[in-house]
């Protein structure tokens, strides 16, 4: 008989990269994460393929473990040009909405822009690039328990709507509405690319 596996949380996630140590100082300095280890082989353990790599690990938080590979025999790293800049990204949470605002200005110190803080109703954005060009974003939850547990709610019912009509349902547009009245406060309304 079979079932289903215990989850115990993510083990690590991983993406390639073009400079192993350029990474690794990058996250650093610009986010606090600590280098844990790396592997360096010239086989690739699971399939035996010969592909030198350096593989480097940097603790997130919680036991949260972020990795990269450095391939320095494959073709020049890119991206699906396919899908635009703004969807594939790494999202890491932070405290607080000061905290947000704290990091944001350590990175544009850094000399990195930044875009945001970007409110989507139940918590608040800033999105940066790295030096490998994978989007990143810094999170900081603002909703309460009863919005959360609404969200939990309707999220079957829009999945199967969005499934059968790939339009935007409207169970969450008091999300939405929040989103878009701080945003329209705080400075001129977003382009569709910068949510």
């Amino acid at each position: 008989m079979t079932s289903t596996p215990k989850l115990g949380g993510v083990h690590h996630v991983a993406y390639r990269c073009r400079d192993a140590k350029e990474t690794v100082e990058f996250y650093e300095r610009a986010l606090g994460m600590e280098f844990t280890k790396a592997f360096a082989e010239d086989h690739v353990p699971s399939t035996g393929a010969y592909d030198p790599y350096m593989h480097v690990f940097l603790e997130a938080g919680n036991g949260n473990v972020l990795a990269f590979f450095e391939l320095p025999n494959q073709a020049d790293m890119d991206r699906d040009r396919n899908t635009p800049d703004w969807v594939q990204h790494l999202a890491f949470k932070v405290g607080s909405e000061d905290e947000l605002l704290s990091a944001k200005a350590h990175l544009e110190a850094m000399g990195l822009d930044v875009l945001g803080p970007t409110h989507h109703g139940i918590f608040k954005s800033i999105y940066f690039f790295d030096p490998n060009g994978h989007r990143v974003e810094l999170a900081a939850d603002i909703g309460t328990d009863e919005q959360y547990a609404e969200l939990k709610r309707v999220s079957r019912p829009m999945l199967n709507e969005w499934s059968e009509t790939k339009k935007a349902p409207r169970h969450a547009a008091w999300l939405h509405e929040i989103a878009n009245a701080a945003n329209a406060k705080n400075k001129a309304p977003e382009k569709k690319e910068d949510i």
